[in-house]
This record gives structure tokens, C-alpha cells and sequence, in this order.
């Protein structure tokens, strides 16, 4: 009997806890099945819907059969559509033809377009085409193009290609003319000079003049020097001159001890005279 009082106190107190989760659960459901029927899901039950409800969900999904039409899905049933809304879809089916027409894009119906729009569209085709042919393009038809347009063509071509050549670009030297060969070696030669002064990995030694490769060397060996002073990784001391060496020991010293003196940067105490050690550390000999 005690089990039995207990179970069904158990079962008030589960009944009590889940009420409220109940309730809550109750009004949503209406709610849920009117989004349900406004979205056309097969989970939509009609028969549950207020007359307003109705209503409202037969409109949204004739504002979605609208849409779908304006944007050319599948799903479009012009059937449904009102007389004005067929008007204003064939209006805007026109315009997106004749974009896309403008635009060059297969999905262009010329036949659908008016007279002066399919001349508009043919000029803007021809247009197209001599652009494609001048860059070099592809999709270039010189079957299209006037002789006119052929020799204006061909001279852009040849002007690129040499532009490609003197930039040290891919290109087809074997188009240039012989002044124009003698050009692109000469702009090469003075590349590869300034490449491999400024230490660029683009260089070719071997093609350097006497007074080049010269001035190749100078400017490596300043580029060491300013490596050795900033401390640097790329820094070759057997590089330097004696007189160099010198200098830069010089001034490592003097950087050296001054960092000891202000107590910013590195200190080496080591590397001080004893006088510069007492100078800063009375003590300093059983510092060393």
C-alpha cells in the first residue's frame, strides 16, 4: 500500500513538473503550423488554420509564386499570375533578355529583342569581338573584323608583344624587327646589371661588362659593411679591410662600453679596459 501511495505521489510530481514545459508546447503549435503552411511544407495541416490564417498563407504563397517567376525558377506557375503581374513579369523578362544581351551572355535571346535592340546588341557584339582580338584573347573571331580592324589588330598585337619583351616578360621574340631586338638586348643587359647591383637573385654574372661587375663588387661590399655595423646575420667580416675592421671593432667598443655606462643594451664587462671597468664598477676587478 505504501508503494502504491508513493508511485502515485512520484507520478503528481512528474505531472507538476512538466506542466508548464505543456503549456508553453500548446501555443506554439498553431504557430509552428502556420509557418509550416506558409512555406509550403508537407508538415502543414490546413484544416487547423483560422479563416484569417488562410488567408494570410494563400497570400505569402502567391507573393513566393511571383517571385519565383521574376527570377526564372522552375517552380513559377504563371497560371496564378494576376493579368498585372503577367504584364509587369514580361516586362521584366524583356529587360533581363536585353541585359543579358548587353552583357554578352549565353543566356541571350537576340530573337526576342526589337529592332533597334538587336542593333544595339550587334554593334555591342562586334565591339566585344574586336576587344577580344586587340587583347589577345582566345575567344577572338578575326573572321568578324573588317580588313581595317584586322591590320589595326595585328599592329596592337605586335606593339604588346614588344612591350613584353622590353619588360622581361614570356613573349615571341621571334616577331620583333631587328631594331627592336637590338632594344630588348640592350634594356636586358642594363636589368641584369641593375639586378645584380641591388643584389637581386635574378642575376647572370657572365653577362656583365668589366665596369658592371665593378660596380657589382662596390656595392656587395657596402652592403657588408652596413650588415657588419647593424649586426647583422649576413654580415662577412673577412670581407673587410684591415682599415674597415678597424673602424667597426672601434665603434663596437665604443657602443659596447657606453651600453655599460647607461645600463641600456647589451654590456659585455669583459671586453672593457680596466679603466673603463673602475669607471663604472669601483670593484671591478672581481668583476672580471
Amino acid at each position: 500500500m505504501n508503494i502504491n501511495v508513493s508511485r502515485y505521489r512520484w507520478a503528481q510530481v512528474a505531472c507538476l513538473s512538466l506542466w508548464p514545459v505543456l503549456l508553453c508546447a500548446q501555443p506554439s503549435e498553431p504557430a509552428q503550423n502556420l509557418a509550416d503552411c506558409k512555406n509550403g511544407m508537407e508538415s502543414c495541416d490546413r484544416s487547423r488554420l483560422s479563416e484569417s490564417e488562410l488567408t494570410d498563407v494563400l497570400h505569402s504563397q502567391h507573393e513566393q509564386n511571383v517571385a519565383s517567376c521574376r527570377n526564372g525558377y522552375g517552380s513559377c506557375d504563371r497560371s496564378k499570375l494576376s493579368e498585372r503581374e503577367t504584364v509587369a513579369l514580361a516586362v521584366a523578362d524583356h529587360q533581363r533578355n536585353v541585359s543579358d544581351c548587353t552583357m554578352g551572355l549565353s543566356s541571350c535571346n537576340p530573337s526576342q529583342l526589337t529592332a533597334a535592340e538587336a542593333r544595339a546588341w550587334s554593334v555591342a557584339q562586334h565591339r566585344r569581338t574586336l576587344n577580344d582580338c586587340e587583347s589577345g584573347y582566345g575567344v577572338c573571331d578575326r573572321s568578324k573584323l573588317t580588313l581595317s580592324e584586322l591590320r589595326n589588330v595585328d599592329i596592337a598585337l605586335h606593339q604588346r608583344n614588344f612591350a613584353d619583351c622590353r619588360s622581361g616578360w614570356t613573349c615571341d621574340r621571334s616577331r620583333l624587327t631587328s631594331s627592336e631586338t637590338t632594344e630588348v638586348d640592350v634594356v636586358e643587359r642594363r636589368r641584369n646589371a641593375e639586378n645584380c647591383e641591388d643584389g637581386w637573385g635574378d642575376c647572370d654574372r657572365s653577362k656583365l661588362t668589366v665596369s658592371e661587375a665593378n660596380q657589382t663588387a662596390l656595392a656587395e661590399h657596402e652592403r657588408n659593411i652596413i650588415a657588419c655595423r647593424g649586426g647583422q646575420e649576413t654580415c662577412d667580416y673577412s670581407k673587410l679591410t684591415p682599415r674597415e675592421a678597424t673602424t667597426l671593432a672601434q665603434a663596437e667598443h665604443k657602443r659596447n662600453y657606453t651600453a655599460c655606462l647607461s645600463g641600456n643594451g647589451y654590456c659585455d664587462l669583459s671586453r672593457l679596459s680596466l679603466e673603463e671597468a673602475h669607471s663604472i664598477h669601483p670593484n671591478a676587478d672581481n668583476l672580471r
